[in-house]
Order: structure tokens, then sequence, then C-alpha cells
């Protein structure tokens, strides 16, 4: 599927968890493990040094290794028998330390959260970097009055500054997950065959210390073989911020049809094109988002769903991780990345925000007048008199604002001018202004 790669996944992410790099985050590994028994006198000094320089990737035989993996289920183990002979062609000894005390979950799962650490800082810049393009848009359109949109329908005006501040403030909070998903995901997993580190006999927990210094991992309290929740939760973190990057995306999709034609994704060499339609402007980059928004969610089912394992090391459920953490990261890149890449560029035509709500006739404003008019004859009256007025609007093609001018209804509660005030947009913004004010000031604090 190499053709649609560049298409939906991030390129930096997805080389990240390449073959090449997941190799050597594993043998990253083999080497630090070597210089911590080293280092607590388990292994002599020479072999540790030895096994370290021989931790490199492009010494393996990567077909041998993938056909070896279908046999052993594993990649670890024809892994660390490649390392082994690697070694021993130099020093037969020294091979005798090779993955000494360790169990192939152990340099799985810890070249796992060396991927993952790497990708992280990918995924926290391009983060801040769209957090920054939304608040200047925020700022940009604090006071632009549009339509407010309920279940596809016309609505009350809102600014778009609200709508984006929107955004914002739901990307602020994936940026407080990600910083707290940090704190608890980077820790190293060693523990031996079945987490006791029984192998090291009283030295276990000085070598894990040591190797977690030397790839500077955090120590656990306990090795967690089957306990998922620190995989799963970065999965559903992604989960999260993805869905929130489908939703802006499908604001913008849905803002772009001519229909409404008020927010634009930019135009471009080939870009948005249609291979019959030589008129069409398709929202390209928000259906390259959408599509990681569709599909995220059940990669996360899975993780979640693999969370039940057995005993000391899942069967199966384990195994199922492997390739659904890589596309989860590769997918919710890519749609971080394209996001982005797009708000900075956003085309926002506010002429025609001003145009849609001039062309509903005044219905938009029914709300405003229906709750002015409560003060006089009450909420269930006022209500009643405004929706028979919006249906003869309906009817007749007028303005809701004619209509209530030859209702005695109205006429004896409010003047012209008064009725006038009633269907301006800037009047009836509520707290919107303020709205977008308190998000981007929280922004500067994230």
């Amino acid at each position: 599927m190499a053709l649609l790669d560049a298409l939906f996944g991030s390129q930096a992410v997805g080389g990240i968890f390449s073959d090449n790099i997941r190799l050597q985050r594993m043998l990253d590994f083999e080497a630090a493990l070597a210089k911590a028994e080293a280092r607590a006198g388990i292994i002599p000094s020479d072999a540790a040094e030895l096994i370290a320089e021989t931790c490199k990737v492009d010494l393996l035989d990567l077909p041998e290794l993938a056909r070896s993996t279908t046999l052993s289920a594993n990649p670890a183990i024809p892994l660390v028998k490649q390392l082994t002979a690697l070694v021993s062609s130099k020093d037969p000894k020294a091979a005798g330390f090779v993955h000494w005390g360790a169990t192939s979950q152990d340099l799985n799962d810890t070249g796992l959260i060396l991927q993952i650490r790497d990708a992280w800082d990918i995924l926290e810049s391009d983060l801040a970097a769209l957090c920054s393009s939304l608040i200047a848009l925020a700022q940009k359109h604090r006071s632009t009055v549009m339509l407010g949109r309920t279940l596809m329908q016309y609505a009350p005006p809102t600014t778009f500054g609200t709508k984006v501040a929107g955004w914002l403030d739901a990307m602020n909070r994936h940026r407080a997950r990600f910083g707290e998903t940090r704190d608890r995901l980077f820790v190293l997993q060693f523990g031996g065959a079945v987490g006791t580190l029984a192998a090291l006999g009283d030295k276990g927990l000085w070598v894990a210390k040591t190797l977690a210094e030397e790839i500077d991992l955090r120590l656990p309290e306990i090795p967690w073989h089957t306990q998922r929740d620190r995989i799963v939760e970065v999965s559903t973190v992604l989960g999260l911020c993805t869905g929130t990057l489908g939703k802006i995306a499908r604001d913008i999709s849905l803002h772009m049809q001519p229909e409404i034609a008020e927010i634009f994704e930019p135009l471009g060499e080939g870009r948005g094109s249609s291979s019959a339609m030589p008129h069409k402007r398709n929202p390209v980059s928000s259906a390259r988002v959408l599509a990681a928004a569709i599909r995220v969610p059940a990669l996360v089912s899975t993780m979640l769903s693999a969370m039940v394992q057995e005993d000391e090391r899942g069967l199966g459920n384990w195994h199922a991780e492997w390739e659904t953490v890589p596309e989860i990261f590769r997918l919710a890149g890519g749609a971080l990345h394209e996001m982005k890449e797009l708000i900075p560029k956003l085309e926002v035509d506010t002429a025609r925000m001003r145009h849609n709500i001039d062309q509903t006739n005044g219905i938009v404003f029914a709300e405003a007048v229906s709750m002015t008019l409560a003060r006089f004859i009450g909420k269930s009256a006022a209500h009643t008199t405004l929706e028979a007025a919006t249906q003869r609007v309906r009817e007749t093609g007028n303005h809701l604002r004619d209509e209530l001018a030859v209702d005695m209804a109205i006429t004896k509660c409010f003047t012209p001018e008064e009725l006038d005030l009633l269907f301006k947009p800037e009047n009836y913004l509520g707290a919107a202004e303020i709205f977008v004010d308190r998000v981007i000031g929280n922004s500067s604090r994230a």
C-alpha cells in the first residue's frame, strides 16, 4: 500500500515505526542491558562492549529475520539469535552473555516505548504549532459574525472566532493529555521470564535501575508485561485527538460547500481537482483528516480489547498490538500534520458569512425577538407569536422584520427603532467574544 502511505499517514512518524527503526530500538535495549550488567559485575566489560558495538540494525539479515519471525511468532527471538551469532563470530565467549536475564517481551516493549518517545516529540511539536495557528485565527475573527447552525439548520448568529475557539479549547485539552501521558508512558519494561528478575539474583533491581538510566526511561514500580494500560492510554489519547481533528475537518468541509461558501481550503496546482468536473474545488485536506478520524477508533477498540491478557504473558492479544499501535500513530500523526499545515492557509469569506445571515429573511433572529418579547407577554406567548411569524415568512418570502412590523402583539411592545436593533447580529452574540478571549488566555498558559 505504499501508493497511499503518503496520503493518509505521517511520513515522519511512519519512519519511526519502520522495520529498521523498530529493530534498532530493540537493539538499543540489548546494548543498554549489556552495559548495565557489566556495571553490576554480572557480565565481563569487554563482552558488554562487543555486544553494544554489534547492536546495529544494518548488520542483521532482515529477510531471514522476517522468515524466522513467522516460525517463532515473535521478532525478538530471531533478533537475539542473529545478534548472538554476530557476537560469536568475534568472541564466542562474549556471545553467551547476549540477552542475559531478559525475556523477549522486555526488548519488544521497551523498543516500542523508545519508538513512541521519538514519535511523541514530533506529535507534540505539530500540536503546539496547530494551537498557535488556531489562536491567531480566533483572534483575527473574534468578532466576525456568522450563522450558527444546529442539527444542520439555521440558528442564531455566533462568531467565526467562537467556532475556532471551540476547536482550540479541545486541542488545548489534548496538549494537557499529551503531557500527562508522557509522565506515565516513558517507563522501562524489564522483568525477565515472569516479571521477577529472578535470573539476576539479588542484582536484578540494581540492573533494572541502571538499564533505565542508560536509555533515559523511568523505572516503574513493577514490570508490566500483561498490564497494558500505558500502551492503551497512549492509543486512546491519539484516538481522542484524531476525533477532534475530524470534527474540525467536518466543519471546514461543510462550510466549503458552494451553498455555504464561507471557509475554503487553499488552491494549488492539482489540489482538490476532479478527473471529470473542471469546476470542482474539493476539500482534500479535510478528506485525509476525516479518513483518519474514521479509521483510528476501530484501532483503539482493538487495543482496548487486547487488554485482557493471560497471567504473565498474553497469547494473541499482546501480538495484536504490534501492527495496531504503529498504524494509530501513523494515521493520527498524518491527520495532525495535515491540519497543522491547513489552518494557517484557510481562506475565510467574511462577506459571505454576513450574506448568509441576511439571506435567511431574519428568521435566525426569532429567538432574540422572542426572549425580549417574553419580558412583556411571557415566554410561552412570545414563543408562539414568533413561531407563527416565522411560518408566515416561509410562506410569503417576506422578511421577519416586516412581518413583525404589522403584528399588534409586537408593535405595542417595541418601537420601530427597538425592533431594528433586534435584527443586528452584533447585538445578539452574548458572551461569544468573551469566550474567545478566555480560550486564548488559557492557551497562553498551556
